[in-house]
């Protein structure tokens, strides 16, 4: 069957196989044929006197400097700097704070000033007292000058206080207050449990002679925080603070019943 087109028939491939053959083939044969006619010749490369000089030094370079030629520079092959401007760095600019608006004053009943109430004349006048001097620790009254102190029946300091039943009231209120601070800094709770921070009050009582010694056995418990280490520990306090100072001069009374009150505060 004919084809129309020339393109359609399909070409032979005979021929240019066969000629690749022989190509490969003389090309074989002519490395072969070199091959034996320079078998036996030696090849020499690098210096004929060279060798037999031991090891060489081999320094690395970060650069091979290679000989310059000359001429234009290249653009392209070099490094070059850019031109661009930068743009400039951006500012940032703090937050608007909005002021408050005027504070407006408000009517109050309290800003309305009263009138000033003129103290009324009285015809009586004291002139005795205008001339009278007080003398010092001078008393105007027989039952004498009563005594007002901060230190008198003060609060426990450090979780021990003075309590309720003390014999010496305000007139020696002073040696309540030592007797107070002598037991208060023989107090150590470092034997009861760190996580126990508070507990109920307890009471101790004991009795003191006239001398500032402790009747013996008179120490006591009179009510009890709950914890046993802790009521221990608030009668220790009591012996080691003993032989306490000698009751006053003025104190009515050979012994004196003391009633001490122990708080646990961390």
């Amino acid at each position: 069957m004919s084809h129309t087109d020339t393109l359609d028939q399909p070409d032979s491939l005979v021929k240019p196989f066969w000629r690749s053959i022989a190509l490969h083939i003389s090309i074989a044969a002519g490395i072969l044929g070199y091959t034996l006619l320079l078998g036996h010749r030696t090849i020499l490369m690098g210096d004929p006197n060279g060798g037999g000089m031991g090891s060489v030094a081999v320094n690395v370079l970060h650069t091979i400097p290679l000989p310059n030629k000359g001429g234009p520079t290249n653009p392209l092959a070099n490094d070059t700097e850019s031109a661009v401007p930068a743009p400039p760095p951006k500012v940032k600019t703090p937050p608007k704070v909005k002021t408050p608006p005027d504070a407006i004053p408000l009517k109050s009943s309290k800003s309305v000033k009263e009138p000033k109430r003129e103290r009324p004349q009285t015809s009586e006048h004291n002139t005795f007292r205008e001339h009278q001097k007080d003398l010092p620790n001078q008393l105007y009254t027989p039952g004498g000058q009563a005594v007002s102190s901060p230190m008198y029946n003060m609060p426990g300091a450090g979780g021990v206080g003075v309590g309720n039943n003390s014999p010496f009231g305000t007139q020696f209120g002073y040696y309540a207050t030592l007797l107070r601070d002598r037991v208060a800094q023989n107090w150590k709770t470092s034997d009861i449990d760190p996580r126990i921070q508070t507990a109920p009050p307890l009471v101790a009582t004991f009795t003191l002679r006239r001398d500032g010694s402790l009747v013996p056995g008179s120490v006591r418990i009179s009510q009890s925080s709950g914890n046993h280490v802790l009521d221990i520990s608030a009668q220790r306090a009591v012996y080691d603070a003993a032989p306490f100072p000698q009751l006053p001069q003025q104190f009515p009374q050979n012994e004196a019943n003391i009633e001490l009150r122990f708080e646990l505060r961390r």
